[in-house]
């Protein structure tokens, strides 16, 4: 399927005004990058170091900023509008509509629905899920294959789960949300008490609180409350492979990139970022606009927005492991330069005694 480039413009000009300059009428194929896009195909520039890419390039369009407006005229056709990532985005949100529509709503005859159960209109149910009692589905609702919903989880309308994700009872997910495969919603919390030796469980009593428009990657974990719920806010995005402790919270529109770790009771504000393998130690509380680098493991509280590292720059082994055991004697040096600074302080202080004395009669 094509699509004119005065069409694509005019589908996205509610959420993205933009000025379409060259043939309106070229048939786009498909999207691509820039230094690969052919005669059929649209693409784009977002950031000016590419800019020596543009002359090159053979595509049929390029989306770009208005600083390029001129750059991009002079190689041929071009969609000017003010953030051309944001309007990529919502290209291949187009795209996908058009191009690989939903399916029409249907329930599979294997999937096993608790009469108990509250079906919203629109809603899709695929093989092998599950749904107990309790439970409200929203409408146009889309649960594919293998999901298990538990007892009175309610999930609001539009929200898409993808094949074996579970939700666990009493968890409440909102509208327009994506969970991707494997994901679990509202596994028991780590809560263990030692008592003689051993390690006596601690019962998760709460649940999980999903807001609207989150993402939840393949295979991540978040675990219900202890006795509260942990909250995940509106528009929260999380990659595959996070694992999000019990009673945490997460402000609205921060995201976190894959194998993320976030320990129990732990405070995440609004708009955060969290690189990937990064960690956050339990009751902690980052402020609002904070941003933690790949791999830092955070310690303390930031309740300063900023931009946070903790990482130990790669360099080649033999360099590494010389700075690796100086790293180690810091201590001892921090003690040693702290004598010498006092021996110092003692010697200046003897010096100028002996000054003084001499200047006497």
């Amino acid at each position: 399927m094509t699509l004119r480039l005065a069409d694509i413009v005019q589908a996205l000009m509610d959420r993205a005004p933009a000025q379409l300059l060259g043939d309106a009428d070229i048939l786009i194929e498909r999207l691509a990058p820039l230094e690969t896009a052919g005669p059929q195909e649209l693409t784009f520039l977002s950031h000016p170091r590419f800019l020596g890419q543009l002359a090159q390039s053979a595509a049929a369009c390029v989306v770009v900023a208005p600083s390029m407006r001129e750059d991009a005229l002079h190689r041929g056709a071009c969609i000017v509008v003010d953030d051309p990532y944001y309007y990529f985005a919502l290209l291949t949100q187009l795209w996908k509509q058009r191009h690989s529509p939903a399916p029409a709503p249907s329930i599979h005859p294997s999937a096993v629905i608790d009469s108990g159960a509250t079906i919203g209109p629109g809603v899709s149910v695929g093989a092998f899920s599950c749904i107990a009692a309790g439970a409200v589905i929203g409408a146009g609702v889309r649960i594919a294959e293998h999901c298990v919903i538990g007892r009175d989880v309610v999930i609001g309308a539009a929200t898409r789960l993808s094949a074996r994700v579970t939700v666990e009872d009493g968890c409440r997910i909102g509208e327009r949300c994506i969970f991707y495969p494997g994901a679990v919603i509202g596994s028991d919390g780590f809560g263990l008490a030692p008592h003689q030796g051993r390690w006596v469980k601690i019962e998760q009593l709460g649940a999980v609180q999903i807001g609207n428009d989150v993402e939840i990657g393949a295979n991540t974990c978040i675990d219900r409350g202890a006795l509260q719920d942990t909250i995940l806010e509106d528009g929260v995005k999380l990659d595959n492979l996070v694992q999000i402790g019990h009673n945490v919270r997460i402000g609205a529109h921060s995201a976190m990139a894959g194998c993320v770790g976030v320990a129990g009771s732990a405070t995440i504000g609004k708009h955060c970022t969290v690189g990937g393998g990064a960690v956050v130690l339990g009751h902690l509380r980052l402020a609002d606009g904070v941003h933690v680098s790949a791999s830092t493991t955070v310690t303390r509280s930031l309740l300063k927005p900023g931009h946070y590292s903790g990482i130990f720059p790669i360099d080649d082994n033999a360099a590494w492991e010389k700075n690796a055991a100086t790293l180690k004697q810091l201590h001892a040096l921090r003690d040693r330069l702290k004598q010498a600074e006092k021996a110092l302080l003692q010697l200046q202080a003897t010096q100028a005694t002996q000054v003084t004395s001499e200047e006497k009669p």
